[in-house]
């Protein structure tokens, strides 16, 4: 009954309105005011999905929506979660599920070969991908790792991460600034550079240099610079190439937020857009926009899968296992944030 719901809503979606047309608090009027203590049937569960929670949704898959950006889903993507909801498979280490764990590791090769990406982002080349939920996540992941990896060179504490400075353009996502300011970076630290319509709105090189330069001279400490494919307001895309160059001269991690336009990058017509990648340290792009995934799917390479172990991995008694002490296998739960929010967040206070 679900299914022939689901079946029948997307042979009718353009019937409906693309914006949602209820009032804030709509549906507080229309539910119980606490949780039923009877379950009901599942005939009554659609009925009210179709008279109180549809009328609320604005409709992203509506062949007319225009707004922020393409959301698609797919009858290979509604599948895909349907078996993964079914399986309920719980993989945040090889031992608890090792085909979980060895096909997400086979698909981002597989993924990166064709988006022709530079071979030590591969696992074939000594990185390696993961899929997380959104780009919020890999900006936390890569820039947590960063962060780790600079103290330890001018010390921890108070005084070391408040040197710590990071680099975006004014189309950056506001997703950075919220990521930085999670692991710590002060927000005066967080440095935006205007674009303008001289470089297409992309991010310019020189600015980018003069502002290194002016934060070295006060005794700061460069650390991150995303560089985005894709922005939000435009779909500008920012030079690569030169930008990574003056990276590799400050030591600066370079990632590389390709949610919106790094899918296009399977083309070969446009793959130049990501031309100097290789002088990146991590690259990301959003499956759930342009590749028929459901929402959400953001798929991330490193090329030092290390600098994100050392920050996010812990090796509780519980979590222990033959596979993992070995270190033969790949543990996603030291990937990535998910698992490890709280340290993150403890890191970024804590002396």
């Amino acid at each position: 009954m679900v299914i022939d719901f689901i079946a029948d809503y997307y042979n009718n979606i353009e019937h409906y309105p693309v914006l949602s047309q209820v009032k804030p608090g709509y549906l507080r009027h229309l539910l119980p005011r606490s949780a039923p203590l009877a379950a009901e049937p599942i005939e009554e569960i659609i009925k009210d999905i179709e008279t109180h929670i549809i009328p609320g949704i604005t409709h992203w898959q509506h062949p007319a929506h225009f707004a922020y950006f393409p959301c698609t889903a797919s009858t290979a993507g509604i599948l895909g979660e349907l078996l993964t909801a079914g399986l309920n498979v719980v993989g945040f280490s090889w031992v608890a599920s090792p085909a979980a764990t060895e096909l997400e590791a086979i698909v981002m090769d597989w993924l990166g070969e064709l988006l022709n990406l530079p071979k030590p982002f591969l696992f074939s080349g000594n990185g390696g991908g993961v899929i997380m939920g959104t780009t919020c996540e890999a900006l936390l992941a890569t820039l947590v790792a960063a962060r780790d990896r600079k103290l330890a060179e001018i010390g921890e504490g108070e005084i070391g991460i408040g040197k710590l400075v990071v680099y975006c353009s004014d189309q950056t996502h506001c997703a950075f600034a919220k990521a930085a300011k999670i692991v710590g970076i002060k927000q005066g630290n967080v440095r935006v550079v205007p674009a303008s319509k001289t470089t297409s709105f992309g991010l310019c090189p020189d600015e980018l240099v003069r502002a290194v330069r002016s934060d070295r001279d006060r005794g700061l400490v460069p650390l991150f610079l995303c560089a985005t494919v894709g922005t939000t307001p435009t779909a500008a895309v920012d030079p690569l190439l030169p930008l990574c160059r003056v990276a590799r001269e400050h030591d600066i991690w370079v990632h590389v937020d390709a949610a919106y336009a790094g899918a296009a990058c399977v083309c070969p017509e446009f793959r130049h857009v990501i031309d100097g990648v290789e002088g990146a340290d991590s690259f990301s792009l959003n499956a759930h926009k342009w590749f028929l995934t459901t929402l959400d799917c953001c798929c991330l390479w490193v090329k030092d899968p290390s600098a994100l172990r050392k920050s996010l991995s812990t090796n509780p008694e519980y979590l222990r296992n033959q596979a993992s002490d070995e270190g033969g296998v790949i543990d996603y739960k030291d990937w990535q944030v998910v698992v490890e929010i709280l340290r993150i967040v403890q890191g970024a206070n804590t002396p």
